[in-house]
């Protein structure tokens, strides 16, 4: 079993940034991936940005450039910068694992971006 705990999120002010964190724990070997995923009110989840085993990086539709997603491997834990941040990225936002097949979730942190 994979536990993933979220830290970091909270509230902040359009144009602000935030910083969130992810620490894997138990039965961790070698994630295929780690990333994160958010879910705004009324809406689906959607990708926010991922890291593979081999350091290759995919974002969500014109996140590149504002977030930036980083993993330390011997760690087991994957941050996410997130710059400039917009009222469109308040959401929960979840980490991920995934490994042997199966995909972890985390329990989500809340990012509220408001004036």
């Amino acid at each position: 079993q994979v536990h993933l705990v979220e830290s970091g999120g909270g509230l902040v002010q359009p144009g602000g940034s935030l910083r969130l964190s992810c620490a894997a724990s138990g039965s961790v070997f070698n994630f295929n991936y780690m990333g994160w995923y958010r879910q705004a009110p009324g809406k689906g989840r959607e990708l926010v940005a991922r890291i593979l085993s081999v350091g290759t990086t995919n974002y969500g539709t014109s996140l590149e450039g504002r977030f930036t997603i980083s993993r330390d491997y011997a760690e087991n834990t994957v941050s996410l910068q997130m710059n400039s941040l917009k009222f469109e990225d308040t959401a929960v936002y979840y980490c991920t694992a995934a490994q042997g097949g199966l995909l972890y979730w985390g329990q989500g942190t809340q990012v509220t971006v408001s004036s």
